[in-house]
């Protein structure tokens, strides 16, 4: 009788012993600490050519990422408007939104980079205040030949990012569809800011590959 009480005390003692550890375990497991993204896409609509594959890659990223997600697309031509707001799963309503509003871009007298640009990091300090990890997407080949104004200035624009990196420090870019000496320029103005964790850049032969290490730059 002894020896079968003690057995069955020893078998409790050894399920309240693994009770024990599965909840140490359980309670040791790290939760990823998921943070919403809002990523802006600064799209150069002057190349009529280039737009539909330059549609198809924003829609190609938007794919692989969170519902919960926020995406914005400002397109540059003479001037910067942004002209989609919304679901990174509204796949229809990107298509609409880029070909309706860049029809008549193709005879624009320069590109205004520079003012897209800024709207992208008013855009992105706005939602880092609702708690968003902000990024930029920037799609075209970052030049203004018929009015050089409007164009990029590489000389501020690392300032322009150290200052908006202040109220939101995770910031990533990514810069496709340019030429590889435009992607060289701005690896050699931009890493020393961004890092090359946070910086990415790719032209249509490697494009493919971008989307992963933008998911790794957002932190997914």
């Amino acid at each position: 009788m002894n020896k079968r009480l003690i057995t069955v005390g020893l078998f409790i003692l050894a399920i309240a012993i693994v009770i024990k550890l599965l909840i140490v375990g359980v309670s040791n497991i790290e939760i990823d600490d998921f943070h919403k993204s809002s990523i802006v896409f600064v799209i150069d609509s002057t190349n009529q050519e280039k737009l539909p594959e330059e549609i198809k890659y924003i829609k190609s990223l938007c794919a692989i990422l969170d519902p919960e997600d926020s995406v914005k697309i400002i397109k540059v031509a003479q001037s910067a408007y942004l002209i989609f707001e919304g679901s990174p799963g509204d796949s229809s309503g990107i298509t609409k939104a880029v070909e309706n509003f860049s029809k008549d871009d193709g005879n624009s007298q320069g590109v205004a980079y520079n003012e897209g640009i800024k709207k992208a990091f008013s855009n992105s300090l706005s939602m880092a205040k609702d708690g968003y990890n902000t990024s930029i997407v920037v799609l075209g080949e970052l030049e203004s030949k018929s009015n050089e104004q409007l164009g990029i200035n590489w000389d501020t624009l690392p300032k322009n990012i150290q200052k908006v990196q202040k109220y939101t420090p995770e910031l990533a870019m990514m810069f496709v569809f340019a030429q590889p000496e435009k992607l060289d320029l701005v690896k050699t103005k931009l890493n020393p800011i961004l890092g090359e964790k946070k910086l990415i850049v790719a032209n249509e032969a490697n494009i493919d590959k971008a989307n992963r290490r933008f998911l790794d730059a957002i932190g997914r």
